[in-house]
């Protein structure tokens, strides 16, 4: 029988939506994705920063369309990306109408900004059922709506989730349930509240966010620590990794975070000690080294590479490959056994020819030399 992945919790229950072709709920894996930084109205730049998101993984993506031009373009951005398209919309409800024509996969609309939006919610969904388009009510604690903060004071967990919960009832009201709801804050503790209130109150699909997280390592801390919480309690269905970075760094960060929880098949991995004063070797350059030429490698492998042999020879027994180091010199195993003792200065050299080789015995590796970098 296969092997089931432990995860620490069984997904929270949620009914099941379509964003284009990816299909989100918990019967699906967790999603992943980001958005575009370039104007939607660069046609070109957007389609390519599409297929690079698309080439490091990313599953759906969003564009920018605060303006009528960008509106303009939607079908052809749609119609020639690899992923399905989520329409960004605020303020003007007409372009919701103009993104569910031109294809999308489907549409965010913000509650708290889009003009008179409750009284859109009937032809929204109308056009949405009709051309089989999901939507995503995004609520946000930059842009909540002006009575909510004037009846909670600021943007608190409860007032994140009323707004949800009002908005979802208004197209249920009209028979419109393929939506997903997000309720995002800055502030991790606030967002956790906010998404554990919103789950024990319906069964919508949830898509994770921490807004405006900050740059990269800050970003990166306040959204592994949200997202682990959460989706370590069964709850999420879609993330996004909101990082003042380029937006393949929103997937990498965020698929890392999925195969931590074994909530995608973990690929490469890299098991490095941070170095002691036991260390006889040099683990940071090792580790570097060893990451950068085995990048590209899409097969699940796990390397460990230690300085010290008071851990380093059960780490690097239990990895599928790995090297214990001691004395400018590195016991490579392989599978739990000791295959050869080299240099200290062949140890990358080694890990990498074996990880080339583990990886093109593995059955479901791709066809050809694994791509794999060495400079």
């Amino acid at each position: 029988m296969p092997k089931i992945p432990e995860t620490l919790a069984p997904r929270r229950t949620t009914r099941q939506i379509k964003v284009g072709k990816v299909m989100v709920g918990s019967d699906h894996p967790v999603s992943v994705q980001s958005m575009t930084t370039t104007p939607t109205t660069d046609i070109d730049g957007t389609l390519q920063q599409i297929a690079e998101l698309t080439a490091t993984g990313c599953d759906i993506v969003r564009v920018a369309v605060p303006t009528q031009d960008d509106a303009d373009v939607l079908h052809i951005i749609a119609k020639k990306s690899q992923i399905p398209v989520i329409a960004d919309i605020h303020f003007q409800p007409k372009y919701v109408f103009q993104a569910i024509d031109a294809g999308c996969g489907a549409v965010r609309v913000n509650p708290g900004n889009i003009k008179k939006f409750d009284d859109k919610v009937g032809d929204i969904a109308k056009a949405a059922k009709d051309a089989g388009v999901s939507l995503r009510i995004g609520v946000n604690a930059g842009s909540l709506d002006p009575r909510l903060l004037q009846k909670y004071g600021k943007p608190t967990a409860e007032a994140l989730v009323e707004s949800a919960v009002w908005e979802a009832s208004l197209f249920e009201e009209h028979d419109f349930h393929d939506f997903k709801i997000s309720v995002k804050h800055n502030d991790p503790i606030v967002m956790v509240k906010a998404y554990r209130q919103l789950a024990e109150r319906g069964d919508w699909p949830l898509h994770l966010g921490v807004t405006e997280a900050g740059p990269a390592f800050q970003g990166t801390i306040k959204s592994a620590t949200a997202f682990g919480i959460l989706l370590g309690e069964g709850i999420g269905d879609t993330i996004r990794v909101s990082l003042s970075a380029p937006p393949a760094e929103e997937i990498k960060v965020g698929l890392k975070i999925l195969e931590s929880l074994n909530l995608r098949e973990r690929k490469l991995e890299i098991v490095s000690c941070p170095s002691c004063g036991r260390a006889q070797v040099d683990v940071y350059t090792l580790a570097d080294d060893v990451t950068a030429g085995l990048e590209g490698m899409t097969v699940p492998l796990r390397v460990a590479v230690m300085g010290c042999v008071v851990n380093g020879p059960g780490e690097a027994r239990e990895a599928d490959l790995g090297v214990a180091s001691g004395n400018g010199k590195g016991q490579i195993f392989v599978k739990g056994e000791v295959i050869k003792t080299v240099p200290e200065s062949e140890i990358v050299a080694t890990l990498i020819e074996e990880a080339n080789r583990i990886a093109a015995s593995m059955p479901d590796a791709p066809v050809g030399e694994p791509q794999v970098l060495t400079s």
